[in-house]
């Protein structure tokens, strides 16, 4: 699995986080993944739920890194 981009988002709260994750997942080839890390508690549930809403895949959850497969369309 080749990783295409990666974003540290440090302890960015997660409204703030997930609007800048959906900006750069849209920067991404369909099927391209991308690796998230995230200091903020909240991800742990906020960052999976984001992806059901948008459908871009969750691959790897290991709190405070994520890793996501961006959508085919």
């Amino acid at each position: 699995m080749t990783i295409s981009e990666k974003w540290n988002a440090g302890e960015m709260g997660c409204g703030e986080l997930l609007i800048e994750l959906a900006g750069r997942m849209k920067s991404l080839a369909p099927g391209q993944i991308f690796e998230l890390t995230a200091l903020d508690p909240c991800a742990v549930e906020d960052i999976p739920s984001w992806c059901r809403l948008t459908g871009h895949a969750l691959i790897s959850a290991a709190h405070p890194v994520y890793q996501l497969r961006r959508r085919n369309n």
